[in-house]
């Protein structure tokens, strides 16, 4: 895998930043998007697998765009972060097809954790 491309949608400019700030100098090309119209945009455009959802997003929320994103592309990896987790949302994120689910404030340890992971699983399903 080239360049490793990372989609963080969150409609905070803080948080967005946060995460372009940090994932950057890791060595991964982030794209930002602060809605999940916006987000859609640019998948059209753009190869990416690895991604960061808020829940809470103005239109269409973290949940539906990531039913949309699996539809297109069911090898991509999602993950979850919220700021108001509740058990129903936990199960709407698993049937949704989220890797795994953060609640804010969430750790860079994690992110990093979470991005490492999910770029060392998508190189076992490349190489298979």
């Amino acid at each position: 895998m080239k360049t490793k491309k990372i989609l963080v949608v969150d409609d905070a400019s803080s948080i967005r930043n946060l995460f372009n700030s940090a994932l950057t100098p890791k060595g991964y090309h982030v794209f930002l998007a602060q809605s999940a119209e916006e987000a859609l945009d640019i998948l059209e455009t753009h190869s990416i697998l690895v991604m960061f959802l808020d829940l809470n997003l103005p239109g269409m929320n973290g949940v539906e765009l990531c039913r949309n994103v699996m539809k297109a592309s069911p090898i991509s990896i999602a993950f979850a972060i919220t700021g108001y987790a509740s058990r129903f949302q936990l199960s709407d994120c698993k049937y949704a097809g989220f890797e795994d689910y953060f609640t804010k404030p969430v750790s860079l340890e994690q992110i990093f954790a979470a991005a490492r992971h999910a770029f060392e699983k998508l190189e076992r399903w490349q190489n298979n």
